[in-house]
């Protein structure tokens, strides 16, 4: 895991989704931060099988709201909201230095960030474009948007450019006669 780059979940209510980012962050290298309250519980077998059981392999931190976060961390938050006026691809990430933490937050699913901490950092809100009849996209779908936006503009550290587990060649080898 990048302990630099993270996730923030402000309250979220659905368990497939956070599930689904969880499973994201492990997949990009993310550290994931929960901010209570959640609208799931989460020792439940259910929310552990919507995860697909990465919660094993996450890097994941609950806190008892909004202050506690940010008490509790140092570094540069962005905040995705239908309200913010650039995408996430004009979002500079390199320009963070880095020895400072990247917060990607996102709000609960049915109300978003509280207006009140969009206000106070309008210069670190973004959207994803979209076409006007649409109000928003899946919570866990904008995550992982801006998620690898992130990691494409600071060169995926981390991360595998090829097959780990079958192995780098496996479809050069791979004999559809024998199904293997």
């Amino acid at each position: 895991m990048n302990e630099r780059l993270n996730v923030v979940l402000f309250e979220p209510e659905i368990p497939q989704n956070t599930g689904n980012i969880m499973r994201t962050c492990v997949a990009a290298g993310f550290g994931l931060h929960l901010i209570k309250p959640l609208g799931f519980d989460i020792e439940n077998p259910k929310f552990k099988r919507a995860t697909t059981n990465h919660i094993t392999w996450a890097d994941y931190e609950l806190y008892e709201n909004y202050e506690d976060f940010i008490s509790r961390n140092e570094g540069e938050c962005f905040f995705m909201t239908r309200y913010g006026k650039v995408p996430p691809s004009d979002i500079d990430f390199k320009a963070v230095p880095e020895d400072k933490k990247i917060y990607l937050v996102f709000g609960k699913e049915s109300t978003g960030i509280p207006l009140d901490i969009l206000k106070s950092n309008m210069d670190r809100c973004f959207r994803i474009p979209m076409a006007d009849e649409c109000r928003s996209l899946n919570l866990s779908n904008a995550a992982a948007i801006a998620i690898y936006e992130c990691l494409r503009q600071l060169g995926y550290p981390g991360l595998s450019f090829t097959e780990v587990q079958k192995g780098e060649d496996y479809l050069e080898s791979y004999d559809a006669t024998l199904g293997r």
